[in-house]
């Protein structure tokens, strides 16, 4: 029944909650200052109720990544997650929850271990799924940054991504979406490789096949500010977090619209998206019927 395109939809992008940050970003003590996230929970109340509030209901609210800060086998990280589930139960329930596992989530380096732990609690590290005619892409992008302690883990998922790209080509979906925690790249395709983005030999791989099988956006966290650019119609967006500004942003969620034609998105802060919903110019697109 999803693989039909049956008009225009939209969807609700959050990224970096990450319970523990703020005070551990505040005091200068990123390993071990993570003991308190009671602001984080505030944010991440906040959000739940402004997309419970949005009329039309968004398809799904999808959080790309470090849902938490605490990494695995850290001290608050159990408690971090269960206040995290807390407020997220209270989701209208007609809205689904896509988790994206970050760096935090499954540590810099991960390993098999760390990696069942994250599925164990969120579910699966990488999966597809179709909405109204569109096919979503959710990967693990921590195996693209550092796989050294699970290389078999990589190639395991690049075997099924193939596969995956495979299936959406023979179903002739309308729009393929990658959802991933680290951008491939944060302005341009080309730019150097650092801690926000993928060392540019493995991000030149993963653009080329996006590219070639006709991807039209990837969406990201992971650098607690807005940014973004394009590589050969291929758009990469980076957006801000619910959680820990590092930058001039504010706490905020991404309105994603797709239409027969394009994806229109726009970051709203918590406030803005709280107090006055869903601007005219994007409810327009969604009331065009095809």
């Amino acid at each position: 029944d999803e693989y039909q395109w049956k008009g225009p939809f939209y969807f609700i992008q959050g990224a970096d909650p990450q319970f523990g940050l703020m005070k551990a970003w505040a005091i200068g003590d990123i390993k071990n200052g993570d003991d308190e996230w009671g602001e984080e929970i505030k944010l991440a109340e906040q959000a739940v109720q402004a997309i419970n509030k949005l009329n039309p209901k968004p398809k799904f609210f999808v959080l790309c990544g470090d849902l938490i800060h605490g990494m695995p086998g850290t001290q608050w990280r159990k408690d971090q997650e269960q206040d995290l589930k807390n407020v997220l139960k209270n989701t209208d329930q007609d809205i689904p929850l896509v988790f994206v596992s970050g760096n935090h989530d499954i540590g810099n380096t991960p390993t098999k271990e760390t990696i069942d732990n994250y599925c164990k609690n969120w579910g699966d590290d990488y999966f597809s799924f179709w909405v109204g005619g569109v096919f979503f892409l959710v990967l693990n992008s921590q195996l693209y940054f550092d796989s050294s302690k699970c290389p078999d883990l990589k190639q395991v998922q690049d075997v099924w991504l193939n596969e995956q790209l495979a299936v959406a080509e023979k179903h002739k979906c309308k729009h393929i979406i990658v959802f991933q925690h680290i951008p491939l790249f944060l302005r341009k395709p080309d730019e150097d490789h650092n801690y926000f983005n993928l060392e540019k030999s493995v991000r030149q791989e993963i653009m080329e096949k996006f590219h070639k099988a006709g991807i039209k956006a990837v969406f990201s966290g992971h650098y607690h500010r807005n940014a973004g650019g394009s590589y050969r119609g291929l758009e990469m967006v980076v957006s801000s977090a619910i959680g820990c500004q590092l930058g001039e942003d504010t706490h905020g969620l991404r309105v994603v619209v797709v239409t027969d034609e394009k994806i229109v998105h726009r970051y709203y802060s918590l406030n803005e998206l709280s107090s006055q919903g869903i601007e005219k110019e994007l409810l327009d697109m969604l009331a065009k019927q095809n």
